[in-house]
């Protein structure tokens, strides 16, 4: 084989490997861990979480509506990011939603085991809190009546956006871990990426408060 066959066969070769590790890329953006780490595609909800079948969960859960917009661009990597709130089924614009606030943003699922014995303690602190910091749930998985029913079984009263698609926790970079929790500030940035579960609302007070400049 002369020299320019062999160098036309080595970069073929490259060409090959180099599809062969974009296409795993591409498959492992459209799927998501879901209960017992089962491989899913990744969509926003289910077929059958229409709005007149979320009408009781939603009932049930009686969360309250999402934040408003209040000014300002919000995060640069949430720009331009769209997904439903949970408690009325209206689109959400993520980066205004949080825009000029300090957020703590709680990525959690249904099946989580750690995501239910947190929950309660998030809503604690956001009671303890009050208006210095909205605690904001996002719920990672397709299946949206769950997350309702989930919510309204531990009597959790915190809002929650549907994004069963991550398409949150890929913006922001949040390992592939639930619970996990971000801190943003009211300029936008991320203060902290904190991919644990926590305990008591005390636990998340002493994480929270000073990175996020909250006395109290």
């Amino acid at each position: 084989m002369s020299r320019s066959a062999r160098w036309t066969v080595v970069v073929l070769a490259v060409f090959v490997v180099l599809g062969v590790a974009l296409w795993r890329q591409l498959g492992d953006d459209r799927t998501a861990s879901g209960p017992a780490g089962q491989q899913t595609v990744a969509r926003a909800h289910r077929d059958a979480d229409t709005p007149a079948a979320l009408a009781g969960p939603r009932a049930k859960a009686a969360l309250p509506p999402c934040p408003a917009p209040q000014g300002g661009p919000g995060p640069q990597a949430l720009q331009g990011i769209t997904v439903d709130c949970a408690a009325d089924g209206t689109p959400v614009d993520v980066a205004k939603a949080v825009a000029g606030r300090a957020v703590v943003l709680n990525l959690w699922a249904y099946w989580c085991g750690p995501c239910a014995d947190e929950l309660p303690a998030l809503a604690e602190y956001q009671r303890r809190v009050g208006s210095k910091v909205t605690v904001l749930t996002v719920h990672q998985d397709e299946n949206e009546t769950a997350g309702l029913l989930r919510l309204a079984d531990l009597g959790v009263k915190l809002p929650m956006l549907q994004d069963g698609r991550r398409l949150i926790a890929a913006a922001l970079r949040v390992p592939n871990v639930m619970p996990a929790t971000v801190l943003l500030r009211p300029d936008g940035s991320v203060a902290q990426v904190l991919p644990r579960p926590f305990t008591s609302a005390d636990e998340i007070a002493s994480a929270v408060n000073a990175q996020l400049g909250v006395s109290g």
